[in-house]
């Protein structure tokens, strides 16, 4: 039961979304003119506030024009709601102190005061003030004309239509809490999304500009025109052409233009986990002693997850570079249906030391690999293993999309 409640999904009319469509200003007119015609239909005609209960009357041309003085205003009502209450407000007055008979027009004044608490008004408080002195000054006229309602109807009538007023401020201070709460979450979103690509950027330009740093001082060191120097520069060639292929690929995201500019997928070029191979032969090709192995059939992944592995091995491996240059290091990829788990395992140097900087890494390295393992809702964890070396593991979910 619980399954079927939680899959019910609460559908709107087509005929009310089509209405929240239309223009504020086609909205108020179309309710302006159905008020003021219902207000001619018997025996809705009948139903209206009768707050002097006099019996004068009047002509009824009269009649009919303070009928829709109270009643077309209202299709100015939001853009210009202190107006629609002045005029529908001395309509009101006018009818009541002639005598004319209750109407279903009366509503108008309800609807302009609810208007003016919930939209923006200019001179909010002298609006007010001025119309709570107009209707002083009715109930005043009406007592004098010989209304049969004294000051205790007149005063209960006042509050009603304050609590009127009242709901329309209430649904105001609701709208602006509701636009505050959305404009936070877009700067929160915002935030979370530059927080994403400086973390993409990072593992980017670290990891390939290491690589070229690398190699560039590997071939200061070497014969000229030897077969090594030729591999040293066309490493640093490729490490190169790919940050600009990612770098493009980024600054596609924040430019919303392209199909690469889609968040949680993979950047152009790279179909991770499968590049990881050659992730690990350039690395390799670079110098750095580095053996890959799979364990398991590789589980359908998201696109989230598949990024999130790759980055790992990536990092890791550029902090081994940066930090422990010549170790001997392996990279296990085990599979299971559900996860992929992820070891990147450094030996230990040949005197038995850690190497500066792996026992107390610097930066942003580890800690973003964390959180973006995280992230996906898979574990990490990160420290020294063995006679001086350093085992990264990183267990990601198969369908950690976020």
């Amino acid at each position: 039961m619980r399954g079927m409640a939680a899959d019910r999904v609460l559908t709107v009319p087509h005929g009310m979304t089509r209405w929240g469509r239309l223009p504020a200003g086609l909205r108020d007119l179309a309710v302006a003119l159905v008020l003021a015609a219902s207000s001619f239909v018997p025996p809705l005609s009948e139903i209206g506030a009768r707050l002097g209960g006099l019996d004068t009357g009047g002509p009824p041309v009269v009649g009919v024009l303070l009928v829709l003085g109270q009643t077309l205003p209202l299709a100015v009502r939001t853009r210009c709601p202190a107006l629609a209450l002045g005029v529908i407000g001395a309509a009101f007055a006018f009818h009541q102190t002639l005598g004319y008979p209750p109407t279903l027009g009366s509503i108008g004044l309800y609807a302009a005061l609810y208007s003016v608490g919930a939209h923006p008004v200019y001179l909010r408080r002298v609006v007010l003030g001025a119309a709570t002195a107009a209707y002083a000054v009715l109930g005043v006229v009406l007592s004098r004309l010989g209304s049969p309602n004294g000051a205790p109807d007149i005063l209960v009538f006042y509050l009603a239509l304050t609590a009127v007023y009242a709901l329309g401020v209430l649904v105001r201070e609701r709208r602006a809490h509701d636009a505050e709460r959305r404009r936070s979450a877009e700067r929160a979103a915002a935030a979370e999304e530059r927080h994403r690509l400086a973390a993409e950027l990072h593992d980017v330009v670290t990891h390939h500009v290491t690589a070229m740093v690398v190699q560039a001082g590997a071939a200061r060191h070497l014969p000229e025109m030897s077969t090594r120097v030729d591999d040293a520069l066309a490493t640093i060639d490729d490490s190169g052409r790919r940050a600009l292929t990612e770098l493009r690929s980024l600054l596609g995201v924040l430019e919303a233009t392209g199909e690469d500019a889609t968040p949680g997928t993979a950047p152009a070029g790279i179909s991770a986990p499968g590049d990881v191979t050659e992730l690990v032969e350039r690395v390799r090709a670079g110098g750095q002693p580095v053996e890959l192995v799979r364990r398991g059939e590789e589980p359908e992944m998201g696109a989230a997850s598949l990024l999130t592995l790759y980055r790992t091995v990536q990092e890791s491996l550029t902090n081994v570079v940066k930090h422990s240059p010549g170790r001997p290091t392996t990279v296990h990829l085990t599979y299971s249906p559900c996860w992929a788990d992820v070891h990147v395992i450094t030996g230990p140097s040949t005197s038995g030391a850690v190497a500066d900087g792996v026992s107390a890494p610097r930066g942003r390295g580890l800690a973003g690999m964390r959180e973006r393992v995280e992230t996906v809702g898979g574990d990490f964890t990160a420290g020294p293993h063995g006679d001086g070396g350093f085992r990264v593991h990183a267990r990601i979910p198969a369908r950690g999309d976020t």
